[in-house]
């Protein structure tokens, strides 16, 4: 594929995310998408060939990404186990703070649940990352380096914070970061990013570490 025809292609999923996020999928049409992207309906009709085939694009080709970073740390001989879950909190941090709309919708979708595929696609993807993690941990207990825990619920801690320091920027910025400056986005702040990772990573050493690993 052309590089032309790829920044076509990006233009549309970016655009159709952004609309998604705003307004919904279901008050999102491919109308609207071809409007804002610029773009004729042929040409959407053309790469994905349904709105809700765009959808699950959007979503496959995200999930991927972030699948890679997991396959690539499984497969590193050089971490030991508490490093692997330090670089899974910072791994979802950056990709939540690089993708708040995307997370926004899929939020939703879990929700919501009305396209059975879909909802497949990501439930598949969510074990994935899950199982990693839990096997992760067993390995930490089995050394004796980590306290026996729910590595399920823990799991679901670091991204249940993530979810709700992202759920709304303007209680973010007068609550967490206390900046009420109009221009000021959380999610492309450094400093708040190293806050936030730095936080959960206490919170997850906190409950993993046995005392003299600490």
């Amino acid at each position: 594929m052309c590089a032309d025809k790829l920044d076509k292609r990006e233009v549309i999923m970016e655009t159709a995310l952004s609309l998604f996020s705003e307004k919904g999928y279901e008050g999102t049409s491919i109308r609207d998408i071809a409007q804002k992207a610029e773009v004729n309906l042929a040409m959407i009709n053309y790469y994905f060939g349904s709105k809700e085939k765009l959808f699950e694009a959007i979503v496959e080709e995200r999930i991927n990404k972030l699948q890679v970073k997991f396959d690539e740390l499984e497969n590193d001989k050089t971490l030991n186990e508490i490093e692997k879950i330090d670089l899974i909190i910072e791994y979802y941090v950056d990709r939540f703070f690089s993708n708040p709309d995307f997370h926004k919708v899929m939020e939703q979708e879990m929700l919501v649940s009305n396209r059975h595929e879909l909802h497949q696609i990501l439930i598949e993807s969510i074990n994935k990352k899950i199982n990693f993690f839990s096997k992760t941990i067993e390995k930490g207990i089995r050394k004796k380096i980590f306290k026996k825990v729910d590595a399920p619920l823990l799991f679901a801690t670091i991204v249940g914070t993530i979810n709700q320091v992202l759920k709304s920027k303007s209680v973010c910025c007068l609550f967490i970061v206390k900046n009420t400056e109009t221009d000021f986005d959380p999610y492309i702040d450094e400093h708040f990013r190293k806050r936030l990772v730095t936080h959960i990573q206490q919170i997850v050493h906190s409950s993993l570490l046995n005392s003299e690993t600490k």
